[in-house]
């Protein structure tokens, strides 16, 4: 594990400087993007192929409090990164626990969010920390209570001996969560699959990667460089049509699978890997200090519990 020391987050410039930048640019401070590919194989043909193959990033201020990858001082089965952010503390974005569950969020792109809503990053945590619910009946239960929540997106799993079982849901698409057939899928701020062209870049690179035999370490690193893509997909209607009310530099700047301007963008890379073994391989790769050019890379592994 390769670690470089963090400095306060004091040091990075504020949240409301920013905002005072960007307020023409966009109808909210509250721009959270995020995008995931994954490929669910339950049952790989062969012994080295993989249950699951998931790459996601986490775009944010860079300056909002967060507390990188590690198990949890408070269940140490639970590994995932943590919103620090006042009123949200302990929420996250994606996390994995020993015993096979494993959830993620996107935010759905709109306009003017509530501030008032109950915080999305409790949805992962809550998942993971939940022993009475499988991933269907959770979302089940999540979207009798969509109304309390901006636009988001949820994925739930559950990597079992005799089963694994991946589910979906979107508070701004169908009433119902759905169960995930075997497959490559791509998720980014508008329904699962919507094909922006953002996603369909990202689509088509990472299901180049995910279809060769590689070993593990050089399938994670293939997998950041799909994550560290900075090419442009402008114009795109779609997601223009749905960002109606975001100007069209910030439409421009969202349009990438690597975000990046001043202040905001991806902070974060995370990989995970789940063998036919149920052998996990958790890999982040995290922003230091609001600097692009700073990074630390940390990696996990540990098999999962019957």
């Amino acid at each position: 594990m390769h670690t470089l020391r963090r400095r306060p987050l004091s040091t990075c410039p504020s949240f409301e400087s920013y905002c005072s930048q960007c307020e023409r640019a966009s109808p909210t401070t509250n721009t959270p993007m995020c995008i995931i590919f994954f490929k669910f194989d339950p049952r790989p043909a062969s012994k080295n192929a993989y249950r699951l193959i998931l790459a996601a990033n986490r775009d944010e201020f860079y300056n909002r409090p967060t507390k990188a990858a590690d198990f949890w001082v408070s269940n140490s089965e639970i590994l995932s990164g943590l919103d620090l952010e006042e009123g949200k503390e302990g929420g996250s974005w994606l996390g994995i626990n020993k015993r096979g569950k494993l959830a993620a969020l996107t935010n759905y792109l709109e306009g003017r969010p509530n501030p008032d809503a109950q915080g999305r990053g409790f949805l992962v945590s809550n998942f993971l920390t939940d022993q009475s619910q499988d991933s269907y009946s959770y979302l089940k239960r999540v979207s009798s209570e969509r109304h309390l929540y901006n636009g988001f997106n949820l994925l739930t799993a559950e990597f079992k001996a005799k089963e694994d079982t991946m589910c979906y849901y979107g508070n701004r698409g169908n009433t119902e969560p759905i169960h995930l057939n075997p497959g490559i899928y791509g998720l980014s701020n508008s329904l699962l699959e919507t094909p922006w062209r953002k996603l369909q870049h990202g689509k088509r690179l990472f299901t180049s990667v995910v279809n060769q035999p590689l070993p593990c370490d050089g399938l994670v690193q293939d997998l950041l460089n799909v994550l560290n893509n900075e090419e442009l997909n402008t114009p795109d209607p779609a997601q223009e049509s749905q960002g109606e009310g975001y100007s069209s530099p910030m439409l421009r700047v969202l349009s990438s699978v690597c975000v990046r301007s001043p202040h905001y963008g991806t902070r974060t890379n995370t990989i995970i890997l789940i063998d036919s073994s149920g052998n996990v391989t958790f890999t982040e790769r995290t922003m230091l200090n609001c600097d692009i050019s700073q990074w630390s890379t940390s990696s996990f592994q540990f098999k999962l519990k019957d």
